[in-house]
């Protein structure tokens, strides 16, 4: 009996050293989406409890919500992340460009900006915002503390084309040979590649900066594999499920998946929101380049065949998140390819978003339907997406 109230002493001391290190490990904190309200596959619903359908959606977890502070000099500070961002971006500049302007930038007395990684720019996303098509809504962006504009219709864009680039390029090739640059639309809720060159003219492509500055260890994951069918990312304070289970689900059911999972002892799994599971891909790695999924070598993701029979394809991941867009907003939902963001256009099946691309697909359809093409770049729509489940790692 005394040896084993003095086994239970050391284990509780043990975990509380492991606990301890894991606080202070975590240099990456992924920032809530701001979704609030709770969804089924076609309207606004009244929050579901334990057991009930479309249980552990977003906003049944409540992460680390976004607080800013403006500064009152141009910038403005993320208190939970801990970098500092330009508030205005000025006007569209080439890719070259914005590296000159970082790098001769002393806005609010700081010459140590620069260009935002893709998963530094995604921190600042909110899904309560609203697109429908080419046409904004509200903002997917706290427009309280930020600047951003739309596409100028005056001389022929969209109010969509107002696209925010990273610093990050794609490892890959899209559009069947352009090289590209990711970036992420504020005004309709996506991360996609863009060509860093305009086909009909040759020209370069513009488009927004936001520069940033300060906890450059942002977006640096640090896993460790568990051995016991987990990962644990102590960058994010996150725990992932390593191996997908080689199912293709609609919405509700991977949410019902994630809430119903026990694997390696835990019960408190849970379907990732839109930037969590974006936390783990990797931008270094792709179908094209590395024959793999975008993400790290640690995790196994099954390979599927694309929708003419190809094998070399992964699939997108579901997440927990409702993206608000189109003539019914509340049907679809946020999903990460993992693999190839495929679209089908002058009947060409091709990467046109890159590996790594956020979209969305409708949350439900009958099965024997998809794949099919959607929008202007033909998007594949698979419906039944994968699952990668995430816990938070206990203090």
């Amino acid at each position: 009996m005394k040896y084993c109230i003095k086994k239970e002493i050391i284990t509780a001391i043990i975990c509380i050293v492991v606990t301890s290190s894991v606080i202070g490990q975590v240099k990456y904190p992924i920032v809530d989406t701001g979704v609030t309200e709770f969804y089924n596959n076609e309207s606004q619903i009244s929050e579901p409890t334990i057991g009930d359908a479309f249980y552990g959606q977003d906003a049944t977890y409540n992460g680390n919500q976004p607080l800013y502070t403006d500064n009152g000099d141009g910038t403005i500070t993320d208190q939970v992340t801990g970098l500092m961002w330009e508030k205005d971006m000025g006007e569209k500049m080439t890719f070259e460009a914005s590296f000159s302007k970082a790098q001769h930038s002393n806005l609010g007395g700081y010459t140590d900006w620069r260009v935002p990684t893709i998963k530094e720019l995604y921190s600042l996303i909110l899904f309560t915002g609203q697109v429908k098509g080419a046409k904004s809504g509200k903002l997917f962006i706290d427009t309280k503390y930020f600047n951003q504009p739309l596409g100028n219709t005056k001389i022929g864009e969209r109010e969509i084309d107002a696209q925010t680039w990273s610093s990050t390029k794609y490892v890959g090739l899209t559009m069947g040979g352009d090289s590209t640059v990711f970036g992420v639309n504020f005004i309709d809720g996506r991360i996609k590649g863009y060509p860093t060159f305009k086909k009909s003219t040759h020209a370069e492509n513009t488009m927004y900066f936001r520069m940033v500055r300060g906890n450059t260890d942002y977006g640096k994951n640090n896993f460790v594999d568990n051995g016991d069918g987990t990962v644990s990312d102590y960058a994010t304070g996150l725990m992932w499920q390593k191996t997908d289970d080689g199912v293709g689900r609609d919405w509700e059911a991977a949410l019902d998946y994630s809430e119903h999972l026990e694997l390696a002892n835990h019960t408190d799994w849970r379907l990732p929101n839109a930037k969590e599971l974006q936390s783990i891909v990797d931008y270094s790695r792709s179908p094209q380049t590395t024959n793999s999924p975008a993400i790290n070598a640690i995790f196994s993701t099954t390979e599927i065949k694309d929708p003419e029979g190809t094998p070399g394809q992964y699939p997108f991941f579901w997440t927990s998140t409702t993206h608000l867009d189109g003539v019914n907003p509340n049907s679809g939902a946020v999903y990460i390819a993992f693999g190839e963001g495929q679209g089908k256009m002058r009947n060409q099946l091709m990467d046109v978003h890159g590996a790594g691309c956020q979209r969305s697909d409708p949350k439900s359809g009958n099965k024997n339907q998809y794949p099919t093409y959607f929008g202007p770049q033909g998007d594949v729509r698979y419906v039944y997406n994968y699952v990668r489940s995430v816990r938070t790692i206990k203090i």
